[in-house]
């Protein structure tokens, strides 16, 4: 496998134009043009980290901190995949966030009037906390097979940011 030497995306070998942002390979340039895509094939196995387990890693546990690594590291910013799962992780994080204020401000003003109503919205809380937990896991399964699914609002923002 080849690596575009424009944005640093894995193609197939033969691939004349780059699939992610439609640059030549320039595979008859002699012994130059073998010289540049080198280091990027010596540069991803010395860091270990394939682009599929960097998405993987955005959506995982460790994700808050992957995250900002992969936006400020070298090898990782320049890779629009890597910067598309970084975002949207980060995006879907902060969103998730401000769900769970928005939920413990809730239960003071419930509590405050019924405490039953609590309850209740403990249990909403733990549906929508469960979900969140699942759209994670298939997250870290989409970027670990190379997909780049867009979720409804925190997608649109990461395509900006790439």
């Amino acid at each position: 496998m080849a690596f575009c030497p424009g944005c640093g995306t894995q193609v197939a070998d033969g691939t004349t134009f780059c699939p992610s942002c439609g640059k030549p390979m320039s595979a008859s340039g002699g012994s130059g043009a073998a010289a540049a895509p080198a280091p990027a094939v010596a540069a991803a196995p010395a860091s270990g980290l394939a682009d599929n387990v960097a998405g993987l890693l955005c959506y995982s546990p460790v994700g808050l901190i992957a995250d900002i690594i992969f936006l400020v590291t070298d090898p990782y910013k320049s890779n629009k995949f890597i910067r598309f799962h970084a975002f949207q992780s980060l995006f879907l994080c902060a969103a998730m966030f401000a769900l769970g204020i928005a939920f413990m401000i809730a239960n003071m003003v419930l509590g405050a009037i019924f405490f039953p109503l609590v309850a209740m919205a403990a249990i909403l809380e733990l549906i929508i906390w469960l979900g969140s937990l699942v759209l994670f896991v298939m997250m870290m399964i989409k970027a670990y097979g190379m997909q780049t699914p867009h979720l409804p609002i925190v997608g649109a923002l990461a395509d900006k940011q790439v």
